[in-house]
């Protein structure tokens, strides 16, 4: 199965004082803005002969293409000259044509475009209309097209089309039958993978070649994934992939996609999934699999490219290194360097020459700064799951009695790693104990913890949480009396769950973009991914025929409950969270008396963007936090 899932004010001082009589010491307070600055440049991609890297850069206030010419610097260059919408995402499609995209919004008209590296000669690869796009992969060019598919034809459903890159029409290959989900080309540009779905039971389809029809060789259901990850070899019927078919975790098989079964187990880890990288498409081999536990570790099966990444990591000791993107010959690569207390930076690292060459920190502002480690730490449900998370301490105060921000991760489908969080430092740095958890339900653990979370989530996985800061509360790491809980979307929802259902065990909760009505979340599916809707059911629940718990769990018909203090932020132009909604949790809170800081954006999303808003709301976190916490 493929599924698809879903989402200045410093004070120079050593110490503050919060509620409650208790003096927590505090390192100097970092800026706000210092933890939240976003980098100049970003989306560093090197061109296929490994000559040159691409990256997005700021004029003019909008984000432009820039070329690095490695061979020759003085050759190094502004691509695009973009002056009133940013360049949103590129690709180098050949070592001469980038192609890129300026579409800012799931609501705004698509716009692509071709460019030509040295003759800088733009060309609009399909016309401006309201359609969606998603490309196939690997997205390379096949003689003088792109692959893609386009809900063109039909809004709830993507067609295969070939997409010239000289900016003729673009034309269709197939013709969806309704229900395939993605699409796959083999190395020659034929499409003869395709997986359907219909939320409940998913398929996959094989052909021979693009002549032929398709047939369906396997099933499985929403809880097995068969995720392709690139063509074996010499071969048009055999894939590599990721799968948990007949096993909890998802591990690397061969899979023949002509008899819809496994060859052969490549790799699997005991504890957590596999992840889908480290496959070479120039290659057509796996170099490596890639898997998280605490930290993110690397198994290699190309043995001169784990002497490369371990010369380079001797070069960077206890930091991790995250591969970005190669050149087909893999010897030219960026990569990202970075610690849990370090955001590190993206490098240029040639391997001939064993060289690393720094692109751009990822906040120079925090370079020096002294930011606290994560801790891993794990705790048993009251059920009997093992759930895994992260404690990052403030750098004074001890680590007993101390006021806990309990961090949710959105998704839930998601997961927490002790990779550096600028959120997590900043509440550490305002003398907070951040608690991060991978509740049931969460990513990266296998099939049944993941499934275990389904139609929880307004029950064990708040359960998990109220159960990880209890265990804290008995080891005596935290105050019972000062306990917030803290997200954005699902995170935001469990706030605001918290604040409904449990405000006798928080102290006040923030919620950024939280659902306050479940039945709005689900009306607010767009058509592109209505072919999910019966797999919300599953997870989420079905409305329709689950009335009273659905009601039960959104907070907006409860709101008469909450008794403590809340933050709420939310974006006008949030689809998956009702303003109508959100308006009338808040005026419910007025109505009885609740302290409420309600932070409206309407010109922001799911997650403010804006520098301006960003560092507002964090204020804003700050001050609630003193005042209530």
């Amino acid at each position: 199965m493929y599924r698809f899932l879903f989402w200045f004010f410093a004070v120079g001082i050593s110490c503050a004082w919060v509620s409650c009589g208790k003096k927590q010491q505090t390192d100097k307070l970092i800026p706000i803005e210092d933890f939240f600055v976003k980098p100049e440049k970003s989306n560093f991609r090197i061109s296929p002969n490994g000559k040159k890297i691409a990256y997005l850069g700021v004029d003019d206030h909008c984000r432009n293409i820039f070329v690095l010419d490695l061979e020759d610097k003085r050759k190094s260059k502004q691509l695009t000259y973009q002056s009133a919408m940013n360049v949103q995402y590129f690709f180098w499609a050949s070592d001469s044509t980038i192609v890129y995209s300026n579409t800012h919004a799931p609501a705004d008209s698509l716009r692509i475009f071709g460019i030509n590296v040295e003759t800088e000669k733009s060309v609009s690869l399909l016309p401006v209309k309201m359609t969606r796009l998603r490309w196939l992969q690997p997205q390379r060019l096949y003689g003088d097209y792109l692959l893609a598919s386009l809900n063109n034809r039909d809004s709830t459903v993507f067609d295969v089309y070939k997409v010239f890159v000289d900016g003729r029409a673009p034309q269709l290959v197939t013709q969806n039958p309704g229900n395939v989900l993605n699409w796959f080309p083999s190395p020659d540009g034929q499409v003869r993978l395709a997986v359907t779905s219909d939320s409940v039971q998913e398929s996959i389809l094989y052909r021979a070649d693009d002549k032929q029809p398709f047939k369906q060789v396997a099933t499985s259901d929403y809880q097995t994934l068969i995720q392709p990850l690139g063509f074996v070899k010499n071969e048009h019927d055999i894939i590599y992939a990721l799968s948990n078919y007949g096993r909890d975790k998802l591990s690397l098989v061969e899979y023949n996609i002509a008899k819809g079964e496994e060859e052969r187990l490549v790799y699997g880890n005991a504890e957590v999934d596999l992840e889908p990288y480290g496959y070479s498409d120039n290659l057509q081999e796996m170099v490596y699999s890639q898997y998280t536990a605490d930290k993110t570790e690397k198994l290699f099966f190309n043995k001169a490219f784990q002497q490369h990444f371990e010369t380079l990591s001797a070069q960077f000791k206890e930091q991790s290194v995250d591969i970005i993107d190669t050149d087909t010959s893999l010897t030219q690569w960026v990569v990202k360097i970075y610690t849990d207390i370090n955001a590190g930076g993206l490098y240029h690292y040639d391997v001939k020459n064993n060289k690393a060459t720094l692109l751009s920190e990822m906040n120079p502002k925090l370079a020096k700064a002294m930011l606290s480690r994560k801790e891993p730490v794990k705790f048993q449900s009251r059920d009997g799951l093992t759930i895994h998370g992260y404690l990052t301490y403030p750098q004074h105060g001890g680590k007993s009695d101390l006021p806990v921000v309990v961090l949710v991760h959105d998704g839930p489908n998601r997961r927490e790693s002790i990779d550096f969080d600028s959120e997590v430092q900043f509440l550490a740095n305002r003398g907070y104990l951040v608690f991060q958890m991978n509740y049931r339900g969460s990513s990266g653990y296998g099939k049944k913890f993941w499934a275990a979370g389904f139609r929880e989530w307004g029950g064990k996985i708040q359960s998990d949480i109220i159960d990880g800061v209890t265990t804290l509360i008995h080891q005596g790491i935290v105050d019972k009396n000062r306990v917030a809980i803290m997200g954005s979307g699902f995170g935001g929802y469990s706030a605001l769950h918290a604040a409904t259902y449990n405000s006798s065990f928080y102290k006040c909760a923030i919620s950024m973009s939280g659902y306050t009505n479940l039945f709005t979340y689900l009306k607010e599916i767009p058509p592109y991914q209505q072919q999910y809707v019966r797999l919300f059911y599953n997870i989420i629940g079905d409305p329709s025929k689950q009335y009273e718990m659905f009601k039960a769990i959104s907070p907006v018909f409860h709101a008469d409950r909450v008794k403590i203090p809340v933050l709420f932020a939310q974006g006008g132009n949030d689809r998956f969270s009702s303003l109508t909604d959100a308006n009338q949790f808040v005026q419910k809170l007025k109505n009885n008396n609740v302290p409420i800081k309600y932070i409206y954006k309407e010109e922001e999303g799911r997650r403010f963007k804006s520098e301006e808003n960003i560092i507002n709301y964090y204020q804003e976190v700050e001050a609630f936090l003193k005042a209530y916490l």
